[in-house]
């Protein structure tokens, strides 16, 4: 069979160390586990607003692809960010509040139900966090410090738009913006937290900072949960197209799917920006390998030129194919989606967050992908919507309407 297939606007190749029908490995269950996903969502299940976001059933489109069924978990109204990532940035920030107000007021770990009640804000004003992003992490980060009391500082590289760093301050951090890539920014938040005494909340994690980023995955356990217990019967999906920047929410949902379903695990599609296939590569090198150049792309919270070390442990035999799409397809993908013909009602969907169900559609319309993939008339397919319209300028700009109108356009003929 073909293993790899290189068109204008996508390439697909099969991951060479997949393990297909395997049991849930050591290696990633020292990662993501059971205990974890339980403290998670024991915390996460008390904040204020917190609901399971909804799981849309894409039928017109499904039979437009020739595929059984096609489920759209939609992440746009998740704590009112826009985003999945409050899942996993304000878990992580959670977290650590609770270690260090504990060994600040004598080893007891506060519940979250006392931060969440400001009983320890004397001491958690003192701490401060901090982290790179895109934009959504850091929205998520500074979040989960507006609402259990520390200090934030986030930092931004170059080409990250305004309007997600306002999107930013609104939750009262302090943004720094940096020269250079989404990579470099990382590198700078964690040289000027050492010398500060700051704690970094990363989404990524070269094998130095475990905890904080660990945390972060485990939080974002709790959205292929949901998904899992929204599913007709809770029948395993035959394939999952999941958006990979570092890797870190495509381990999450994997790793819940792959302890939850063992041998019958889905296909594990991984889907990333041209510009910046990290996982491409590497997967194919059968070793982490960085992605040079500017990773430019409208994905931007897919421009990433490293993979974390966390989600390796687990894609590196849970993921069966990696593509790259280009920012055409992502675009095209939005306007489907906001396109009330094909998709009724029709879905508001970001750049980064429609990455999935992009990758989705170039393979589904391809017949040699199709054959690569598995992919047929009993197929059932999930995808994760992971953000909405996070940067209304952008999105506007793409799709040719704004977000509400597209949204209030839902019940109408």
């Amino acid at each position: 069979m073909q293993k790899t297939l290189i068109q204008s606007e996508y390439q697909l190749t099969l991951n060479p160390q997949y393990e297909s029908h395997s049991l849930y490995p050591r290696e990633a269950e020292t990662v993501l586990n059971a205990d974890g996903f339980g403290r998670a969502k024991q915390s996460i299940s008390q904040w204020p607003g917190y609901a399971p976001t909804p799981l849309l059933e894409l039928s017109n489109l499904a039979r437009e692809l020739d595929v059984a069924s096609l489920y759209y978990k939609d992440e746009s109204s998740r704590f009112d960010l826009g985003s999945f990532k409050p899942l996993g940035g304000a878990y992580a920030v959670a977290s650590l509040l609770q270690k260090q107000i504990g060994e600040r007021q004598g080893g007891r770990k506060p519940d979250i139900s006392e931060l969440l009640a400001g009983k320890h804000r004397h001491t958690a004003i003192d701490i401060t966090v901090t982290a790179a992003t895109d934009g959504n992490h850091g929205r998520s980060v500074a979040w989960g410090a507006q609402l259990f009391g520390c200090r934030c500082i986030i930092f931004i590289h170059e080409t990250v738009t305004n309007a997600r760093e306002h999107a930013i301050a609104d939750y009262g951090a302090e943004v720094i913006r940096t020269a250079g890539t989404f990579d470099d920014a990382v590198r700078k938040a964690g040289e000027t937290a050492k010398a500060q005494g700051w704690h970094v909340i990363p989404d990524t994690s070269d094998g130095t900072a475990i905890e904080a980023p660990m945390n972060v995955m485990q939080g974002y356990t709790l959205m292929a949960a949901e998904a899992i217990e929204q599913l007709p019967g809770n029948r395993a999906p035959t394939h999952l197209f999941l958006q990979a920047g570092v890797g870190g929410m495509a381990a999450a949902a994997c790793a819940q799917f792959w302890q939850t379903f063992s041998e019958h695990t889905p296909a594990i599609v991984l889907v990333e920006p041209q510009t910046a296939g990290c996982w491409f590569d590497s997967l194919s090198a059968g070793h982490p390998t960085a992605v040079a150049g500017s990773l430019q792309s409208i994905m931007a919270g897919l421009a990433c030129g490293e993979v974390s070390y966390l989600a390796w442990k687990i894609l590196r035999t849970g993921a069966t194919a990696m593509m790259t799409i280009s920012d055409t397809v992502a675009e095209k993908s939005m306007r489907l989606l906001a396109d009330q013909r094909r998709v009724d009602p029709p879905v508001v969907a970001g750049e980064s967050g429609v990455a999935g169900l992009a990758g989705l559609l170039e393979a589904a319309s391809d017949q040699q992908c199709r054959i690569m993939l598995g992919l047929d008339g009993q197929s059932r397919v999930l995808v994760f919507g992971t953000e909405g319209a996070t940067d209304p300028e952008s999105y506007h700009k793409i799709v040719g309407r704004s977000a509400h109108e597209v949204a209030s356009g839902r019940h109408k003929l």
